[in-house]
């Protein structure tokens, strides 16, 4: 298993890196998800991938595209699709909030991390707005430019 453990009772699942590259992001909300049964033995052993995922609001609720999860070895015929569309479970107005917002000034849902809280599988999702070619760049210059500082100031104490 490649999952980790954080103090505060949550096992991390999956986690999508490259989104905070690619995107600003702006808010975020911890959210539910309605998985099949056959889901959730891949989930215990991490074989859940974010990459490429998107969320978007669908008369009045929130779905997640695009989010690959194993398939299940234990479970024959009543196997689910991988990549199939899943339901998000947030509050009403926090879902016409954030709809309102996607539709209005061009910012995107995407998920952050998947983890288990308390037994149930959460999603972190966050509304970002995406960068361009030379904020990329900045971000890592200024990245490279704090690991030499803290790699001079390191050896030196």
């Amino acid at each position: 298993m490649n999952s980790k453990k954080q103090g505060d009772g949550q096992k991390i699942i999956a986690a999508n890196r490259k989104a905070h590259h690619d995107y600003f992001i702006i808010e975020k909300l911890e959210v539910g998800i309605a998985l099949l049964g056959s889901e959730l033995r891949p989930c215990r052993e991490g074989r859940v991938t974010l990459k490429d995922s998107y969320a978007e609001e669908i008369e009045g609720q929130l779905w997640l595209h695009d989010m690959h999860i194993g398939s299940n070895a234990f479970s024959n015929r009543l196997d689910h699709e991988p990549e199939r569309k899943r339901r998000l479970l947030a509050h009403k107005s926090e879902i016409i909030k954030w709809g309102y917002k996607v539709r209005t000034s061009g910012m995107t849902i995407v998920p952050l991390q998947v983890y288990f809280k308390d037994g149930k599988v959460k999603i972190e999702i966050a509304l970002v707005k995406g960068k361009a070619k030379y904020d990329k760049r900045e971000a890592l210059q200024k990245k490279d430019a704090k690991r030499d500082v803290e790699r001079e100031l390191g050896g030196k104490y």
